[in-house]
């Protein structure tokens, strides 16, 4: 983050956030105190050392910033925008009507030993599931955190979609999602038992050679997008890389804070430095108007396969013509 985008960030968190200063710490010391321990990940004792503080005042002033920032998630979680038909960005402009790309992710954390079952994941590691949304442009649309890493991201999805508040799905719009999840309306997954990794400018059997392994590349071509996100969001703060010592109610708000200020910084700065450090393809093991229609089931139904068709095909037709 460079000094413009930092003053931003102290400005948006005094006048929005509710942040104010003390007698002794102002509001610069306030936030570098939290970034410095989200960005690295450094125990109080450490950082009373580096600020000259108590332990006290670090801690008083880490959840201070965490409370305005979390105050702020209106502001920086972005509204999910259409992908236009005559979008030029070719990695997306043949999926019409898409919100985004979804997936989930496994944030380690520290949990009493009684509740390690129930938080560990088919890989063995203690972790809650973190359920994100982002658009074209890596901006996170909807983040939800707290589920333990044992929950099924079909049973996550269904809780995020038959919250009041949560994740809305206008009627015949929908994700991009992989085959963890359900292909039905709203979310859009690949074609099961079909090569997904190719080349569309290769020869031979690197290319695509039917209308299903075409659409499995751009789906994943464009899906990946989401990917790249959580590696982003990783590499920017060590404190997602490695277990916290606070309270599980605690990790799952900072884990919310480190989105909100991911889309903080991208939206804020001209270039992300951090955007450059990850490949350009990378894979890993909002307010709507009140009187649409809402997906709030995650089902197949023979509509949405006989539309995937449809819409695989044209991409296919489209390919061959050129």
């Amino acid at each position: 983050m460079d000094r413009n985008a930092f003053a931003r960030l102290c400005f948006l968190l005094e006048n929005v956030g509710g942040l104010a200063q003390t007698r002794h710490v102002p509001i610069s010391e306030q936030v570098a105190i939290f970034m410095s321990v989200l960005a690295h990940h450094k125990k109080n004792c450490v950082v009373k050392f580096d600020i000259k503080r108590s332990g006290y005042t670090i801690s008083t002033h880490f959840h201070l910033v965490l409370a305005a920032v979390i105050r702020l998630h209106h502001i920086l979680l972005v509204t999910p925008e259409l992908v236009a038909e005559d979008s030029s960005d070719f990695g997306w402009k043949g999926f019409k009507g898409c919100l985004g790309a979804l997936d989930g992710t496994y944030i380690n954390v520290r949990v009493p030993l009684i509740d390690k079952a129930r938080y560990r994941n088919r890989k063995g590691d203690v972790s809650v599931n973190l359920l994100a949304i982002c658009n074209p442009n890596m901006l996170y649309t909807f983040v939800l955190s707290g589920w333990e890493g044992s929950a099924t991201d079909s049973r996550i999805l269904q809780d995020a979609i038959s919250q009041p508040t949560d994740l809305k799905i206008p009627s015949g719009n929908y994700y991009l999602a992989d085959n963890r999840y359900t292909n039905g309306p709203g979310f859009l997954t690949p074609y099961r038992g079909v090569r997904y990794h190719l080349d569309e400018w290769g020869s031979g059997s690197s290319a695509p050679q039917n209308y299903r392994e075409l659409f499995n590349l751009r789906h994943a071509k464009a899906r990946n997008i989401i990917e790249r996100s959580f590696a982003v969001l990783k590499g920017r703060w060590a404190i997602l890389r490695s277990k916290a010592f606070y309270s599980i109610k605690m990790q799952n708000r900072i884990i919310m804070a480190c989105c909100l200020l991911h889309n903080f910084i991208r939206s804020t700065m001209a270039r992300d430095p951090m955007e450059d450090e990850v490949p350009e393809y990378f894979q890993q093991d909002p307010s709507m108007p009140n009187d649409q229609d809402f997906v709030d089931q995650v089902e197949p139904t023979q509509e949405w396969t006989n539309w995937r068709e449809t819409l695989a095909q044209s991409m296919y037709n489209e390919w061959r013509s050129r």
